[in-house]
């Protein structure tokens, strides 16, 4: 009699199974419905296949496509063996690589065939007509167990030169898995992966591009072909996840930055923008909202030196994590007529700042500090530099020069708490005020590689939960989660991640718990007991920075901005040229009461002018003409609006006042 194995199912139920069942059997013993639904089982907590045995008595929970997250991350990894499996049916020669689920799809390397060539989106139909071939076939998907000397042996016979270098790299002792797809294609998997190609929807998967990757991501490796695509657990996901590719295209911010003349970029100063008029009012309509906001909470606003002394990036333990993102600088350069190196080895560095912490101590350590003085919360619009790669540049949203509405509160042990509660405060009004009704605050904890001791991250991280649990924040409402290992080298933090119109998350907000820096480069005061001791650095952000921060802002309202930020809040334009004097004295009076107003008295027929200035965002377009002008009145087009509406020219200007006027100020 074979023995009986003791399975735990999270109702609380146990099932005995004979030895060599799986969680598949599990499933069909309960009943035909789950034993169709089930895609994979988490036993005593590992993920694994459905038809993977028992070693012994387990807890096991199967795995639906109502477990979205983890069904997701599956049916993804195995849209990309199923790519990898078309491909080399539809084009010999063609050698596997790496396969990878993503965030919103998959992707896998290929190494074509040289009397081929690269792929190319040419490519794409036939490939994705064939894994749908695939998916319909119902093909089993097999784990097998082998020997590194076997496996490598089957790669090298089948010219698999990657997957033959990669298996003899993999540590001695690793289990090497392979899958089968039917009986006539594998790859090398550690797994798992759904029972069969079958469980796929083959209506839910769309592939997107062909882009170049180096072997291993290093570029002194040989070119493959990544082909990237999206997979969805159904149609239903697949057509959300396109509309919502369609709405971020239409709100590329570099797109409408270029459409409403805010800003641009060029090779000249790779990485910083060039800010236009209208761009630059939004910069300054945010900076000075922020600004009274801080002052508002009790901030001192600073400025510090851009260029600092190496070594006090040195001390800060900086220069060692960050240093090749920094741009350096010889303290000194000598005269190009001297004989020698431009630059000696010995000479003095200086580096552009990529953060503006440092400097906020040094602030903080000028003169005597005592317990009283505390807490001191310290505000800067801080222009930073960081040597960012030239392929990770994006618009507005990763850039080499940025500003960061940048604060550090200098506090006691005893008003963590309280100062980082009122900091929660303060970052959900101005988000709200701003437009993002939705955000989740996450706690990123301790990395691997960090300073300070074990009993300060301890404390520290516990002082984050309490502030964030005295604000009310740390609820499903506000999506609180914890992410282990993504805290900053120096100290653990509290992130804000916003939502935007169109689904959208983006990381933005910071505050960090930090006892490391201000020991390094030896803050302190004087404490109720006389002696000195070491405040504790609150680094804190709402922002990130500016720029980031303004792009969010222009694809969430896709260009079309609240009218406090809006760069042109209203365009007085004519029908006929006798109503051009009437249409100055309504700009004069919009002027007057504070609207940042144009004139469009140009000889062009009216609804030519209302889609210029509606391509343009302009919030509100105020037509004149004869009667308008004898009768003191304007035919106000709102943007986005199906009508006008006419109204006397006093009700107009109340109206757009009371719009243009920035929330903390209503």
């Amino acid at each position: 009699m074979s023995e009986m194995f003791k399975i735990s199912l999270p109702d609380g139920s146990v099932r005995e199974m004979p030895q060599g069942s799986t969680p598949a059997d599990v499933a069909a013993a309960i009943g035909p419905g789950l034993a169709k639904a089930a895609l994979a089982a988490r036993v005593d907590g590992e993920l694994v296949d459905l038809t993977r045995p028992f070693t012994g008595d387990a807890a096991l929970a199967l795995v639906t496509s109502r477990d979205e997250a983890e069904a997701l991350d599956l049916a993804r990894h195995d849209y990309a063996h199923v790519l990898a499996e078309a491909v080399q049916a539809l084009f010999p020669g063609t050698q596997i690589t790496f396969g990878p689920s993503t965030d919103d799809g998959f992707y896998y390397d290929f190494a074509p065939n040289p009397a081929r060539g690269p792929f190319t989106d040419e490519d794409l139909p036939a490939i994705e007509a064939k894994m749908r071939e695939i998916i319909a076939a119902d093909k089993p998907l097999k784990r097998e167990v082998w020997s590194r000397a076997d496996l490598i042996a089957r790669w090298q016979g089948e010219g698999e030169s990657f997957k033959a270098e990669w298996a003899a790299e993999l540590p001695e002792g690793d289990e090497l898995t392979v899958y089968w797809s039917g009986g006539d294609w594998l790859d090398m998997c550690r797994g798992p992966h759904l029972p069969s190609t079958g469980k796929l929807d083959p209506q839910a998967f769309r592939l997107t591009r062909v882009s170049g990757a180096y072997w291993r991501g290093d570029q002194k490796n040989a070119m493959l072909s990544r082909i990237y695509g999206t997979g969805w657990l159904n149609k239903k996901q697949l057509d959300a996840h396109l509309h919502r590719l369609e709405e971020a295209a239409k709100r590329d911010h570099r797109k409408l930055g270029q459409e409403m003349d805010l800003f641009h970029l060029q090779a000249e100063a790779h990485g910083s923008v060039f800010w236009h008029p209208k761009g630059y009012v939004i910069w300054r309509e945010l900076e000075a909202y922020m600004r009274r906001a801080i002052d508002g909470a009790g901030y001192k606003e600073v400025k510090t030196p851009q260029v600092m002394d190496a070594r006090q990036w040195e001390q800060s333990g900086h220069w060692g994590k960050y240093r090749e993102n920094m741009f350096v600088i010889p303290d000194e350069i000598p005269n190009v007529e001297d004989e020698g190196p431009l630059v000696s080895n010995d000479a003095e560095w200086m580096a552009l700042k990529p953060m503006n912490c440092p400097a906020h101590v040094l602030i903080f350590r000028q003169g005597i500090k005592s317990y009283r003085d505390l807490p001191l919360r310290i505000y800067e619009n801080g222009c930073c530099h960081r040597n960012e790669p030239h392929g990770a540049l994006h618009g507005l949203m990763r850039v080499r020069q940025f500003t960061q509405d940048d604060a550090h509160i200098f506090c006691r042990e005893d008003q963590i708490v309280e100062e980082v509660r009122m900091f929660c405060a303060l970052a959900d009004r101005i988000y709200k005020d701003l437009g993002f009704e939705g955000y989740a605050i996450k706690l990123a904890l301790r990395p691997e590689k960090r300073f300070g001791t074990e009993e300060m991250w301890d404390q520290a991280e516990q002082e984050l939960r309490n502030a964030v649990a005295a604000a009310g924040l740390a609820t499903e409402q506000y999506g609180w989660e914890e992410l282990p290992g993504e805290g900053a080298f120096y100290a653990p933090k509290l992130e804000w991640h916003l939502t935007d119109a169109i689904g959208r998350t983006w990381q933005v907000g910071t505050i960090q718990s930090d006892r490391v820096l201000p020991d390094r480069l030896d803050a302190g005061y004087i404490g109720e007991d006389g002696e000195k001791h070491r405040p504790v650095m609150l680094h804190r952000a709402i922002f990130g920075s500016y720029e980031r921060f303004i792009g969010i802002l222009i694809e969430h309202y896709a260009g079309k901005l609240p009218v406090w930020l809006a760069p042109v809040q209203a365009v007085v334009a004519t029908i006929v040229s006798d109503a051009d004097g009437y249409a100055a004295q309504v700009a004069d009076q919009l002027k007057a009461a504070g609207i940042r107003v144009e004139t469009d008295a140009r000889n062009e027929k009216i609804n030519y002018k209302v889609r210029e200035h509606s391509l343009k965002k302009v919030p509100h377009l105020l037509v004149v003409g004869k009667r308008e002008a004898e009768e003191s009145t304007v035919a106000v087009r709102t943007l986005g609006a199906e009508h006008q509406k006419v109204m006397p020219l006093a009700e107009a200007i109340a109206m757009l006042k009371a719009a243009a006027t920035p929330p903390d100020l209503r």
